[in-house]
């Protein structure tokens, strides 16, 4: 699922755009003071629920359940995307189910203003919308294993059909709402003007800068200033030196498990083959050629009658001798396989139209067929190889069998094997359990939690359960990659704070980190000061011995080297006058003063090029702050009027930490 979300799709898009606006707004309604203090007794899987707002509400409405399954999916979701790690998981349930609040509200909204989606509604948006890729490539449907297989690959084995389509009628419905909230929506062309010449206006500057890495180098403290510093931050190193773990250990691979490879009879591979019949079974394919000449379900007679007599022209120059080829690619109206001479690969027959389906299969291999009405309109179509539905026989997926079997029986036995020896290590210890096996115990150093611990092929597992093993637990196994290991912890030294002298090179790059800031601070207001006063940037920066680079002709969307993007900290360069030097500007890494050199404004043929696109841009913008409003109102009314019960578990979810 992850995979298929980390595509720049339009069906990700409108999968998860409402999600997404809600998200982008979810400051207005954490704003709200008490939104998550209406705190009811626990429900078991409910995480929140949710009725129309009001005494009436309260009493008469319908309310509506946000399940804590919803919004744990949600949170793991955004972990992921995120790439934050796991321990944040509860952190992020606050903002998942802050989202759910959210969409559950608007969806309640919708619903009072009658603004459901109807299943039409819904099959014209997966025909025609931005699914239609996905479950109806050229205009045909994939059919039902392709369909349920394309949610699966999507959004993962729990998505089923119906639990889809239901969110892809909600996304819909909080989208209609959406455009009627900002329906009124309007700019004028004097607000379009004024952000195009904004956006427009390029600028070429001169610019001074003051590297932050340059500032800490002259950052040079005593001892006795780091120590100072280091006692004063003591909390901050008290766990400085993190938690390590000796371990002893025993590693084995699959040759060195007792009992050889494994054999596998022929009795085996059959009950095997029996068991998994549905695995080997194979769908009714064909491979076929055609032309379309397109005459749709619902045209009318005329338009119908039109499309059958060009097809019936082109059949006759078919049967006349003509290559098939070339005429579809001179008449087939199907641009997915007319440039390729009509050519469709393999494909299973329950993904075509019926009719078209019955009549391919229907022809041997290099027979043309008459004229087939389908939905698209009249095919003639020519059977290149077809297939019959049935089962792989059991010769041609023995060997397969035999590989997994042999695979399942040698992980069956490694498991075994390591337990048995951790069994015997529990009486008699690693060291002599691994000497009566032929196996040698490696005691390693004290190990953080992302140590790499040789001679394993993936040793990461067998330190993430060390560490949640107490010391001196009975020996325990664990796989690691390629076979198993059998550990136990024999020592833990808990975090803490490390030495002066041992750390004093960390305390020091921490002292230059925050000390650095206001020293690039008044740097860089020293130099534009000066260069104010010499009304001269480059005389400035060389009395204060600080380089000076030039810019392109830039515009707002450009991004200039330390600096950054242009819509940033310098977009101060398009308020200035040619000539004119800014004051200090904060680039992070950098401090920054610059001087325009060149400022060119758009002319009036490229203001009126650009209006349309300005105005949608502006509008968007307009329509996602009044968006923006009317949910921040209706959070308030939800909360105000006793809207939103959240459970005990859900209201006790602690809040994201400072930066998240």
């Amino acid at each position: 699922m992850i995979r298929f979300l980390q595509k720049d799709s339009k069906a990700v898009k409108i999968m998860f755009g409402v999600i997404i606006g809600a998200a982008c707004v979810s400051m207005v309604v954490y704003l709200v003071p008490g939104l998550m203090d209406n705190t009811n007794s626990s429900q078991a899987g409910v995480y929140a629920t949710v009725r129309e707002p009001g005494a009436w509400g309260r009493t008469f409405g319908e309310s509506t359940q946000v399940k804590t399954e919803d919004v744990t999916k949600l949170a793991q979701q955004q972990l992921q995307q995120q790439h934050y790690p796991d321990f944040l998981l509860p952190y992020m349930m606050q903002r998942a189910g802050q989202i759910m609040l959210q969409r559950t509200m608007l969806k309640q909204a919708a619903d009072r203003l009658h603004l459901e989606v109807s299943d039409a509604d819904l099959v014209r948006e997966l025909r025609t919308g931005s699914f239609a890729q996905y479950l109806f490539p050229n205009g045909e449907y994939v059919g039902d294993e392709k369909y349920i297989n394309f949610l699966e690959a999507a959004f993962g084995p729990d998505m089923t059909r119906s639990n889809f389509e239901t969110q892809v009628k909600d996304d819909m419905e909080l989208e209609r709402l959406q455009a009627l909230v900002t329906g009124g929506v309007a700019v004028s062309g004097q607000a379009v003007h004024e952000a195009e010449l904004q956006q427009d206006v390029k600028v070429k500057f001169d610019y001074a800068v003051v590297s932050l890495e340059d500032q800490k180098k002259t950052i040079n403290p005593t001892d006795a200033e780091l120590q100072d510093y280091f006692k004063q931050n003591a909390a901050k190193y008290a766990s400085a030196i993190p938690e390590t773990r000796k371990i002893e250990y025993v590693g084995f691979g699959a040759a060195q498990v007792p009992g050889g490879k494994a054999t596998v009879s022929d009795a085996e591979v059959q009950a095997y083959y029996n068991a998994h019949l549905a695995q080997y079974k194979t769908e009714e394919q064909v491979k076929t050629r055609h032309i379309l000449i397109a005459s749709k379900d619902g045209a009318d007679a005329s338009t119908d009658a039109a499309a059958k007599a060009k097809a019936q022209d082109v059949l006759k120059q078919v049967q006349s001798g003509g290559n098939f080829a070339e005429l579809a690619k001179k008449y087939s109206e199907d641009p997915g396989s007319k440039d390729s001479g009509g050519e469709l690969t393999m494909i299973a027959t329950a993904s075509l139209d019926p009719a078209y389906a019955k009549a391919a299969m229907a022809l041997n291999p290099g027979q043309t067929s008459g004229l087939v009405k389908s939905q698209f309109g009249y095919h003639i179509i020519q059977t290149e190889q077809k297939q019959a539905a049935g089962v792989k026989s059991m010769a041609s997926v023995k060997d397969t069998i035999v590989q997994a079997i042999e695979q399942n029986k040698q992980g069956a036995a490694e498991q075994t094997y390591a337990q048995t020896l951790a069994a015997e290590a529990k009486k008699d210890g690693l060291e002599k359990t691994a000497a009566a096996h032929g196996l040698h115990a490696v005691t390693s150093e004290y190990l953080a939690k992302d140590a790499v611990i040789g001679g394993l092929s993936d040793g990461a597992p067998m330190l993430a359960q060390a560490f949640t093993t107490e010391k001196g637990t009975a020996p325990a196994t664990v796989s690691t990659g390629d076979g198993f290991a059998v550990f136990t912890v024999l020592d833990v030294k808990a975090a803490h704070a490390p030495e002066f002298a041992a750390y004093k090179a960390h305390v020091l790059d921490d002292y230059r980190d925050q000390k650095a800031p206001e020293l690039l601070e008044a740097a860089t207001s020293k130099l534009a000061a000066r260069a104010k006063v010499l009304n001269d940037l480059k005389k400035a920066a060389a009395e204060l011995k600080v380089p000076v680079k030039s810019s392109d002709l830039v515009g707002e969307d450009a991004q200039v080297t330390d600096l950054g993007a242009m819509n940033g900290p310098g977009a101060v360069a398009f308020t200035l006058a040619k000539g004119g030097i800014s004051g200090p500007i904060n680039a992070g890494q950098a401090g920054v003063v610059l001087s325009v050199t060149d400022k060119q404004e758009p002319t009036a043929d490229e203001l009126a090029k650009n209006f349309d696109t300005t105005r949608e841009q502006l509008l968007s913008k307009k329509r996602e702050d009044v968006f923006d409003l009317f949910l921040g109102t209706m959070a308030q009314q939800y909360q105000q009027g006793g809207g939103i019960r959240m459970t005990k578990q859900a209201s006790t979810t602690p809040g994201l930490p400072a930066g998240i």
